[in-house]
């Protein structure tokens, strides 16, 4: 059976809200994932129909989640993040970063900055995903923007490609490639003028 109500309280950060249901009655949870379309993201007051389940404790809780005027078929899109070139270019750069240490044109601290950058973001990727499938308190996006932007954007694309998170988000993923841009601008200025 599925039911009608409001969305509420949407909170776009950690990917989940709450649904005043038509006629009333206590509010039902629903998270990001419960959305048949994965294209289209929740910005609170939006008309949507489910279907009611419980979670472990009891609680009310949304499936199948569906806008008013959208088919409630089980989605097939999948999330794809970055592609393999992404993957590949990414590791290319430590690759190169590691050959510019070796020769002696960057500081090791340089080499280390981006190895221990790139760990800690796919580490806050893996968590951030464990905490929204479970409904925990979630990593907030500009932490994993700074890590990105501070050396960590390897690390996040391997994320991205091997745990399929944060892929599906526009605004999160035009503000990761600016940070990826801007890391990149500035490695190339400390490269040319550590040479010159």
């Amino acid at each position: 059976m599925r039911y009608q109500g409001k969305i509420t309280d949407w909170k776009d950060d950690k990917g989940f809200g709450f649904v005043a249901p038509n006629g009333g009655g206590p509010r039902v949870y629903v998270h990001i994932k419960a959305f048949t379309n994965r294209q289209r993201r929740p910005v609170g007051n939006e008309l949507v129909t489910y279907e009611l389940s419980v979670d472990s404790r009891g609680r009310p809780q949304g499936t199948k989640v569906a806008f008013v005027g959208e088919t409630a078929a089980p989605s097939t899109v999948s999330a794809r993040g970055p592609g393999s070139v992404a993957l590949i270019s990414a590791v290319t750069f430590l690759v190169f970063v590691g050959a510019a240490v070796s020769m002696g044109r960057l500081p090791l601290p340089v080499l280390l900055v981006y190895l221990g950058s790139s760990s800690l973001a796919y580490l806050a990727y893996v968590f951030d995903k464990a905490a929204a499938i479970q409904g925990k308190w979630r990593t907030a996006e500009q932490s994993l923007h700074l890590l990105s932007l501070f050396g960590g954007w390897p690390g996040a694309i391997l994320a991205q490609k091997t745990i399929r998170h944060k892929t599906q988000k526009r605004s999160f993923q035009v503000t990761f490639w600016a940070t990826v841009l801007l890391n990149c601008i500035a490695f190339g200025w400390l490269l040319s003028s550590s040479s010159s």
